[in-house]
């Protein structure tokens, strides 16, 4: 077996959480060792410092290491490209799922010259998904982390120029162009802007939450769910698809899944309805609502509230995943275009209200929240960003192919 990343540090460290995320968005493999509990790990932390106990610290295969990295330091370590080779692009695309990927396959083609810029990993959500069972073309279903690599990897083959982990700060008119500034401090002019940046796990928002995040309170079960292996019970908040989906894969590393969810009915489809409720290791609360987590410093209770009958519940669940729903990533967006009421980007078509700049995917105003969906979003994206960039002679007419 290969070796791979070791990552030493403890359930409390804000840091250690990070890099923990970081690595796991870019589907980078690695191992933790939590030194509060491996006397042997903080032995070889102590060793590797000389005496200190800096964390995280990550021991790369080739035997250097780091110590309490920044997200740039772990990119620049594993080979991230963070700056743009050019000043100026036909299109820039934010965001680097599948519909900014999908988007991004067809200007290629079309001798567009293209930019994708992605806050996070290539592959979006789709990339830490355990299985996905409805994409077209795949009758057997197939992992989430490899459709990802395989839309970045067509993306490649047709020249796509991609950053990942640097994040867009704004956008400014330029005449007729757009300027992106990037996180790096760099500044890119587009002709053509597409927003694809998705959207991000929404929060509880109760007392404790914060403080477990990544002690006992997660958001990606496909990150997070093998450190549970042998649990004796798990609880998932959230009683949609995603819930529900991520429930089952929990399955299969705790004895019992407990599914909360807040409204009076589960909201996922039926077909998952009826394999959670036929499956004897599930056990659902309708009507319920966590009000706080507790523990110190790894989760220790669920506290929650039947609210038909407002009798106080406790669980005493190893981890919580949180899946209520999702956030756009729209921050970067503020004052630039028109924003719905709770932040998702408002189009005519997939025109914003800024000229020159569209938008596709989940963080359009209507969109289905759909992978199948967001890849076709991109691409009709995609036909009005190229009759935009024709009315304005910047590139040469000619039609995109099928």
């Amino acid at each position: 077996m290969a070796e791979i990343i070791t990552v030493y540090g403890a359930p409390w460290c804000p840091d250690c959480k990070r890099s923990k995320k970081f690595l796991a968005e870019h589907r980078v493999p690695y191992r933790w060792v939590d030194i509060d509990e491996d006397q042997e790990g903080l032995r070889f932390v102590e060793e590797l410092q000389k005496g200190g106990r800096t964390i995280p610290t990550i021991v790369f295969p080739e035997g250097d290491h780091l110590l309490e990295p920044t997200d740039s330091d772990l990119a620049r370590r594993l080979g991230l490209k963070l700056e743009a080779d050019r000043a100026a692009y036909d299109l820039a695309i934010v965001g680097g799922g599948p519909a900014g990927l999908a988007a991004a396959i067809y200007a290629a083609r079309e001798g567009i010259s293209c930019l994708v810029v992605d806050r996070s990993a290539l592959g979006g959500q789709a990339g830490v998904t355990e299985r996905v069972d409805n994409y077209p073309g795949f009758p057997e279903g197939i992992g989430g982390a490899e459709l990802a690599e395989r839309f970045v990897a067509q993306a490649r083959r047709y020249g796509v120029e991609m950053l990942a982990a640097v994040a867009v700060e704004g956008l400014e008119r330029d005449g007729e162009d757009t300027v992106l500034r990037l996180a790096g401090g760099q500044r890119v002019c587009a002709c053509a802007v597409l927003v694809a940046s998705g959207s991000s796990y929404r929060r509880l928002g109760v007392p404790g939450e914060a403080e477990l995040i990544g002690a006992g309170v997660h958001f990606c079960a496909t990150c997070d769910g093998p450190f549970y292996k042998g649990a004796e019970e798990l609880l998932v908040i959230g009683g949609g698809n995603s819930g529900l989906e991520e429930g089952m894969f929990l399955s299969q590393f705790a004895e019992r899944i407990r599914i909360v969810e807040f409204g009076p009915e589960l909201k996922a489809s039926k077909l998952l309805q009826d394999k959670v409720r036929s499956d004897p290791r599930f056990t659902v609360h309708t009507s319920t609502e966590v009000v706080e987590l507790r523990g110190s410093p790894r989760l220790e209770e669920v506290v929650a509230r039947d609210r038909r009958s407002g009798e106080e519940l406790r669980w005493h669940p190893r981890g919580a995943f949180v899946f209520i729903g999702l956030d756009p990533n729209t921050a970067f967006l503020q004052g630039s275009v028109e924003l719905d009421r709770w932040g998702f980007v408002v189009t005519d078509g997939y025109a914003t209200s800024q000229p020159g700049v569209f938008c596709a995917g989940d963080v359009r105003a209507g969109s289905t929240k759909q992978l199948g969906a967001a890849v076709g979003e991109g691409i009709a994206a995609l036909l009005e960003v190229r009759r935009y960039l024709e009315k304005g002679h910047q590139i040469a007419p000619h039609s995109v192919n099928a």
